[in-house]
């Protein structure tokens, strides 16, 4: 049985979720306030996490942050009225998979379960050869990334789009491929999120003595690193 815990503060709306899980046929915890959340998150092994953004003490995106310093990789989706694109980028920064906006219906969530599920089942059978690219090297089996042998501090999801660029080498991908494989098809976000991301990896990995970027812009299309 897929064990889910819900860190929600709004009890009515948490009992909701919890009782809709429960009769998909999964087993769920809730816990009310952040350091709740991120204790209980740390303490067992979950299949998921539904974590509030607005939660008393400690918000959502900081327990997110904080479970992923710890080295958890158990799927995460941020729940929470705030939908502009910075709130986004804020949450999947701190290291969520998904980030749904409330008011949702119950079979959205239910969809956005499933899909994060998948990419983290899809991710753990991925091969942990470590990946080369100029001075940079990924190494996955660790999730780190060094550049001429010293360590970057790259966050999840930076880390994510840097290993899909580099696994295609010469290959353009769009924005929308690239939403895909790194955030996932069903993750509504929009496309220049991408951007943002691809600004924040090159402002870690770029040299700014060299005019040559690692990720080159391909106008209209994309983005590509090529060998």
């Amino acid at each position: 049985m897929k064990r889910i815990l819900i860190v929600e503060d709004e009890r009515n709306f948490a009992r909701f979720i919890e009782l809709e899980l429960i009769h998909q046929g999964y087993a769920v915890t809730v816990v009310g306030t952040g350091q709740e959340g991120l204790e209980t998150a740390t303490r067992d092994a979950w299949d998921a996490i539904l974590l509030d953004a607005m939660l008393p003490g400690l918000h959502g995106f900081e327990v997110c942050r904080r479970i992923r310093q710890a080295g958890f990789a158990t799927p995460v989706i941020i729940l929470t009225a705030r939908d502009s694109v910075t709130d986004r980028v804020l949450g999947l920064d701190s290291g969520a998979d998904d980030y749904l906006p409330k008011p949702f219906v119950i079979e959205e969530l239910l969809a956005r379960i499933r899909a994060v599920m998948r990419r983290s089942k899809r991710g753990a059978a991925e091969p942990q050869e470590a990946v080369t690219y100029r001075d940079l090297r990924i190494d996955p089996m660790t999730r780190t990334v060094s550049k001429a042998g010293a360590l970057l501090d790259l966050t999840k999801r930076e880390y994510e789009l840097l290993l899909v660029l580099m696994n295609h080498k010469d290959r353009v991908l769009s924005r929308d491929m690239l939403l895909d494989l790194v955030w996932g098809y069903d993750c509504e976000v929009e496309t220049n999120v991408v951007d943002v991301y691809v600004r924040y990896l090159r402002n870690k990995i770029d040299d700014p003595a060299q005019q040559r970027s690692y990720i080159q812009t391909v106008r209209g299309i994309g983005y590509v690193i090529r060998s």
